[in-house]
């Protein structure tokens, strides 16, 4: 098992959340010895069935359980969020540590529930960081197949394309038809492929609708289920007030290059090294990292894109607490030549206190008149790791 870098206090209640399959159960059975906890696998029809019946059960359950008893795992809480309500009155009455995970943060939201005020950390598990897979680490296999743990553990192409195939009919047999979270599947299923397509791009809902043949509040109600199920996120343009810029449209970033890929029905095309797909894939990959790296060593930055009237983007907008802006360029290139850093020159005059970074494959860093080009584990460990 590899280490994960995210830090858990098992001392404390806590929710774990993260996509299917980024190893959630894997980690919390390496946390807690077996003997000493409860486990309870909602993913178990027959037992999400007796406590959606009776959330009462649980109690039952947990003040019958033996004196060394110390830790009470829920997985897939999400599944029956009325046990939220028996958790919390547990936790006021035991001394018992409570964990939860869940994939979708979607049934808990309309449930009302209110991650029992306060009194359980939030937590999120992303798929595999290259700091955490190391020496096995292979960028060409991740931006092709991604970091989910079988993708990445996987001892063939052929193997980690089947998995990836099947994580993407599992996404939609079990968090979007099982939970009946949109009741025409078809359209969502074009959606899910168009959306793969406009990964790491601005979107358009309007141009989205039409391909997807819905109407625009649907669109935007689509990828509001692709968030709460933690399937991707937003990049939101930066909102400082500057003459030239012009964008007021989001991105959207899949979690993972392999799904994305899946999605977009594309894992049979090679990831060919110079072509724009591997330059986009690039980019999610290292957007990816800085989200994963943000979270596990909590440095509370916000990410944003900068789009100018000219048509001068930035690809990552970093704000830091107590530091300057940070303007991230990410180039698949491994050499770095003048037009690369056409943008980051260009927008200097209107940020001038702010860090301007190249991040490409280079081998060592590189100083172009104040712009940092670095090798990307280079910046990342510099910008996102440690203290």
């Amino acid at each position: 098992m590899y280490p994960r870098l995210l830090t858990i206090d098992i001392k404390e209640n806590f929710f774990l959340f993260g996509p299917r399959g980024t190893g959630k159960s894997t980690l919390l059975h390496s946390l807690f010895e077996s003997k000493s906890t409860l486990y309870f696998d909602l993913l178990l029809p027959e037992l999400e069935d007796e406590f959606s019946r009776s959330p009462q059960t649980l109690r039952a359950k947990v003040m019958g359980a033996p004196p060394h008893i110390t830790h009470v795992v829920i997985d897939e809480i999400q599944k029956v969020p009325k046990l939220l309500d028996v958790v919390h009155s547990l936790i006021e009455e035991t001394t018992m540590i409570f964990v939860l995970t869940g994939s979708s943060a979607r049934k808990l939201k309309r449930g009302g529930a209110n991650l029992l005020a306060g009194r359980a950390q939030v937590l999120e598990l992303y798929p595999f960081s290259a700091f955490e897979l190391q020496d096995d680490f292979d960028l060409e296999r991740a931006l092709a197949f991604g970091t989910l743990p079988k993708a990445a553990t996987a001892n063939s192409e052929q193997s980690r394309r089947r998995f990836l195939t099947a994580y993407a009919l599992t996404y939609l047999k079990e968090e979007i038809q099982v939970e009946q979270v949109v009741r025409n599947l078809d359209p969502f299923r074009r959606f899910l492929e168009v959306a793969a397509q406009m990964s790491g791009k601005i979107l358009n809902y309007a141009s989205l609708a039409r391909d997807v043949g819905v109407d625009e509040k649907t669109v935007k109600a689509y990828f509001q289920i692709l968030e709460d199920t933690l399937i991707g996120r937003y990049l939101e343009p930066f909102h400082t007030s500057v003459r030239k810029r012009i964008s007021k449209k989001n991105k959207f970033y899949l979690f993972d290059t392999g799904v994305q890929r899946a999605l977009s029905r594309s894992l049979s095309i090679p990831v060919s090294e110079g072509t724009s797909a591997y330059g986009e894939l690039f980019e999610i990959f290292f957007i990816n990292e800085c989200f994963k790296l943000n979270h596990y060593f909590e440095k509370d930055f916000s990410f944003h894109y900068l789009q100018t009237r000219d048509e001068v983007e930035i690809d990552l907008v970093v704000e830091r607490p107590g530091a300057p802006l940070l303007l991230i360029e990410i180039k698949s290139a491994t050499r770095i030549e003048p037009r690369h850093l056409a943008s980051l020159r260009s927008i200097g005059k209107d940020f001038p206190a702010a860090q301007r970074v190249c991040v490409a494959r280079v081998a060592i860093p590189e100083n172009h008149d104040g712009i940092l080009v670095l090798p990307w584990r280079m910046a990342l460990e510099r910008y996102f790791q440690g203290s």
